[in-house]
């Protein structure tokens, strides 16, 4: 009688073994909500269980140690899963360390600790990041001018900037909304925190901030930005200690010697591009392809390289999804011309036939930075006043999906990327 109990808990313990020991979450078309499946990625990481992040197998897909509270938060946030063996899923890592497939495993074991640069109003716009962070439920803080002055920046592993002018010209809308409420609201908070910060112009203080920007990214920071936060981002840069505001902006004329004064060196992405000086025109230079770009809506894509997982796995990671092929939208800033690109500037995205970029990235000092342009992947031409894109109706938005890969990205090992 003995002997059987013993055969039969060993039987049991061979057969516990053979069966689902781990979760996979697949990221190709069987996967009911890409966008939450992230935030069951980063919800596992708040909770120190490594994910394997399994780059270009269906889709970047997610596989996890089986516990019963993951499969649970799953099942409540609707994510699709897959419990396989572990012999299943030893054979999966095994075949994409095959070294002639062009897939990878990157393990991650911490979550990013996020900050999201806004403004107190947030307005006129809403934000596709805080949109779909909110949405994936991806806990983030948010910070301003103000916290990062006072060197709060060195809290966060990942920083999104919203869609700010960081040249002080309040976004530029001076000609049509300057009667409006909310952008007399805006002037008035950001005039009010440069003198409580100790500048005379906002202009001053935005450069400041970007210099801090700048220093995170160098410490190791990674940096994200879409829309008009982009090119007013390097604009500022290049422009540090130069007046490029009219006086409109901030009460005494630009300097007019703009052109010769800027210093490329200091920026991220751009390069040997002109300012935009009329106050009335609604562009802050050449890099934004928005006034002058022929693409009709019906053929606006951009494409998405296909890197090396195993040579280059940053851009693979920041370019995993379902589709190669996205859906272009509007912004601000929509699109970066090709030909003010620095030439070390990595292209994940762009439209070729338009000669246009549209996801870019880069290394600086022990950091990385990346662009994308435009406003809202769901969203084509998204107007002032517009209502939020509700984004359960876009569960599998890969447009969106590629915010969400620069997201986790900081909580896998970091590898540079090969020259």
């Amino acid at each position: 009688m003995r002997n059987r109990i013993v055969f039969t808990l060993a039987a049991f313990l061979l057969i516990f073994q053979a069966n689902a020991i781990h979760l996979l979450i697949p990221m190709d078309d069987s996967q009911r909500n890409h966008l939450k499946s992230y935030g069951i990625a980063y919800w596992v990481l708040q909770r120190n269980v490594e994910v394997k992040w399994l780059l270009n197998y269906r889709g970047g897909s997610f596989l996890i140690q089986h516990h019963p509270e993951i499969e649970n938060e799953c099942v409540v946030r609707g994510v699709s899963f897959e419990s396989i063996a572990d012999a299943q899923a030893s054979a999966i890592l095994n075949e994409i360390a095959q070294p002639e497939v062009n897939q990878d495993a990157v393990s991650m074991n911490k979550a990013p600790r996020i900050a999201v640069y806004t403004p107190p109003n947030k307005l006129p716009w809403d934000d596709a990041v805080t949109l779909v962070l909110t949405y994936a439920e991806i806990d983030y803080d948010v910070i301003y001018d103000e916290e990062i002055l006072n060197g709060k920046l060195s809290d966060y592993d990942w920083l999104h900037l919203h869609h700010e002018d960081f040249t002080g010209q309040y976004g530029k809308f001076w000609r049509t909304y300057q009667h409006m409420p909310w952008y007399q609201q805006e002037v008035s908070i950001n005039k009010e925190l440069a003198a409580k910060m100790g500048f005379l112009k906002v202009s001053e203080m935005k450069s400041f901030v970007t210099r801090e920007m700048d220093q995170y990214v160098l410490n190791g920071g990674f940096l994200f930005a879409m829309c008009a936060a982009t090119d007013t981002y390097d604009i500022a840069r290049a422009a540090t200690g130069v007046d490029i505001a009219g006086p409109m902006f901030d009460g005494d004329p630009a300097d007019p010697h703009i052109h010769d004064k800027l210093d490329f060196s200091r920026t991220f992405a751009f390069e040997n591009f002109q300012l935009e000086m009329d106050p009335n025109v609604y562009e802050f230079s050449n890099i934004d392809a928005t006034q002058t770009r022929q693409v009709v809506r019906e053929n606006d894509f951009f494409t998405l390289f296909e890197f090396s997982a195993k040579w280059d796995p940053i851009p693979t990671m920041l370019c995993q999804n379902h589709r190669n092929m996205i859906k272009g939208f509007m912004g601000q800033t929509t699109a970066f011309r090709k030909s003010v690109v620095k030439p070390d500037v990595l292209v994940m995205g762009e439209n070729k036939p338009a000669s246009e970029v549209r996801y870019i990235h880069g290394e600086r000092g022990k950091g990385f930075w990346t662009f994308y342009g435009g406003h809202d992947p769901e969203d084509y031409r998204h107007l002032v006043g517009d209502p939020p894109t509700d984004l359960n109706l876009h569960p599998n938005s890969p447009g969106y999906r590629l915010i969400l890969n620069n997201v986790l990205f900081p909580a896998a090992k970091k590898k540079k990327r090969e020259t």
